[in-house]
């Protein structure tokens, strides 16, 4: 199967954090609080996903209140952090929607992606991953992590299963004007 037909069935999009959703950079202040950047173009493609009803959700092991804050604003509901078993959370986050493993999506950088990368049915990676995750993935992005490489997945993921001159018209040509648009 193709990686545009594996595309054609997902339901799910999945996200590490730490460089997928951003650079993979944690500052430190001089009080202890930490900052994470998160790139608008890929909160945009988690919308428009989002828009066409295909589930977006977190899997990280790490925990955090930035994460708690940015997933609120997406409107992304299926959070799971602390999760250092990630086959573990997959099965919460199978349970949870109703959806197969085979119509999901994960999209991971580092070697704690490495198991659970292999039990989806579309695996992605940034273009800075590591080079076993690179060796496991159908889709690399041309973007690094933190910088697009989730909206790119976005818009293949819809491209793919021909919605994308509907998301445009939707959003962007014909929007709702009472629509909230927090990217």
């Amino acid at each position: 199967m193709t990686n545009q037909e594996v595309a054609a069935n997902i339901k799910l999009l999945i996200c590490d954090v730490d460089g997928v959703l951003t650079d993979g950079k944690i500052y430190i202040g001089n009080d202890g609080e930490l900052f994470k950047a998160f790139n608008v173009k890929d909160g945009l493609g988690i919308k428009m996903l989002l828009a066409n009803q295909i589930d977006v959700a977190i899997l990280t092991a790490r925990s955090s209140k930035i994460l708690e804050k940015r997933t609120q604003e997406l409107g992304i509901t299926n959070v799971l952090q602390g999760q250092r078993d990630k086959v573990a959370g997959l099965k919460v986050l199978s349970e949870k929607t109703g959806v197969d493993p085979q119509n999901m999506a994960y999209i991971g950088d580092d070697l704690p992606d490495y198991a659970v990368i292999q039990k989806v049915g579309l695996r992605a990676c940034p273009s800075d991953a590591n080079d076993e995750i690179v060796k496991l993935c159908s889709f690399q992005s041309r973007f690094e992590g933190g910088n697009g490489a989730v909206r790119e997945l976005a818009e293949f993921i819809l491209k793919s299963q021909g919605k994308w001159e509907k998301t445009l018209d939707q959003m962007f040509l014909n929007p709702d004007p009472t629509a909230k648009h927090r990217y």
